[in-house]
């Protein structure tokens, strides 16, 4: 057996020692390649909480927020539970750098912040930042009929989250101050419309309540004993609109009966409104079209879109194949179960195909 000398074996590195530095260089350069081009491929959105201060709470309401991701962090599923499908998001990863429209979203009854990240996720994808809100006693563990009824906090949640994030010294230098939307589904669509200065006479919606007490809105508050016509009748109808929006979307928005006339036509903000189902399915309570309210034709600037077949709860996010079982079994609504024919998957890229453009429109307008 022949044996090397140390001498000998130390000539050789450092010989070899360019050949082994670039070849360690090229290595590493290519594990990062390859792990940029992971995070490129899953495009996973950027996901943060923080607090915002309403003057008129007395607590802190809980704020989310959607955003073009630049860093890796540590990914994580928002907004599944035993029912629904989640969304894979980066915690807390670094913005990119732009200047991004803004939406804010309202949610529905019941619902929450994240319920809605099939939504979020993709506008993101679209480039836009979305804001997400809990509003304080109509959504999910934190609910009655009551409080609800409070129609007047949620658009003053909106303002106070929109108060939040652009003073944040993170989100709000990239955020497009001309470009600030609201998006708010059932109750939180009249919310979006009331957040452009829309406002409500409630004693129609009382009056509507007597002839329709069966109507899912009514039904709902009616369990809880709310007589609208005894609610603080100034602050339910007094105008909640924010100058700092350019427009909303409102999707199956309740309440649009108690909408005042001059208020509608004294509307100047562009709004996309739609309605998931056709004239013939349509729950009256939630129908802007020709069958109901007829808020589309009335509103000036308004856009309108009805994709059918879908339902109410079409909206909601996809489903785990043990949803349907598991709503049976707690006797819930069937929130899983859309009309013959539909496909939730399709009817989400419609709706968001939609926001989309009437963004892209009403910003081209701006320009």
């Amino acid at each position: 057996m022949r044996f090397i000398s140390i001498p000998t074996l130390l000539r050789t590195y450092q010989t070899l020692k360019p050949a082994i530095l670039c070849a360690s260089i090229a290595v590493t350069a290519l594990a990062y390649s390859q792990s940029q081009a992971a995070f490129q491929e899953q495009a996973m959105s950027g996901y943060d909480r923080f607090d915002i201060k309403a003057a008129h709470r007395n607590a802190l309401v809980q704020g989310s927020i959607w955003y073009p991701a630049s860093t890796r962090t540590y990914a994580s599923w928002i907004g599944g539970n035993a029912v629904f499908q989640g969304n894979r998001v980066m915690l807390g990863a670094g913005i990119k750098p732009g200047r991004y429209p803004l939406v804010v979203l309202s949610h529905g009854t019941g619902g929450n912040m994240d319920g809605l990240g099939w939504l979020s996720s993709k506008l993101v994808d679209a480039g836009v930042l979305v804001v997400g809100l809990n509003h304080p006693g109509s959504t999910s563990q934190d609910i009655t009929p009551t409080s609800a009824a409070r129609v007047w906090e949620r658009p003053q949640d909106i303002s106070a989250a929109i108060d939040e994030i652009l003073a944040d010294p993170v989100f709000g230098p990239n955020i497009d101050q001309s470009r600030i939307y609201t998006l708010g589904f059932s109750l939180g669509g009249i919310s979006a419309l009331q957040s452009i200065g829309l406002q409500m006479d409630i004693s129609a919606y009382a009056d509507y309540c007597v002839k329709e007490p069966a109507s899912q809105g009514c039904a709902f508050f009616a369990r809880g004993g709310v007589d609208f016509r005894k609610l603080d009748q100034a602050k339910a109808n007094a105008s909640y609109g924010d100058p700092r929006l350019a427009g909303t979307i409102a999707i199956d928005p309740g309440l649009t009966v108690a909408l005042t006339q001059d208020s509608i036509r004294a509307n100047t903000k562009p709004s996309l409104l739609i309605n998931l189902g056709s004239d013939k399915t349509l729950w009256k309570a939630i129908n802007v079209g020709p069958t109901g309210t007829q808020l589309a034709a009335r509103l000036p600037g308004a856009r309108y879109l009805q994709i059918a077949p879908a339902d109410h709860f079409s909206f909601l996010g996809l489903c785990k194949k043990s949803g349907p079982e598991i709503l049976r079994e707690i006797n819930d609504e069937p929130v899983c179960d859309d009309p013959k024919g539909a496909d939730r998957a399709d009817i989400h890229r419609q709706v968001i195909e939609a926001v989309r453009d009437f963004i892209d429109l009403t910003s081209n307008q701006k320009g």
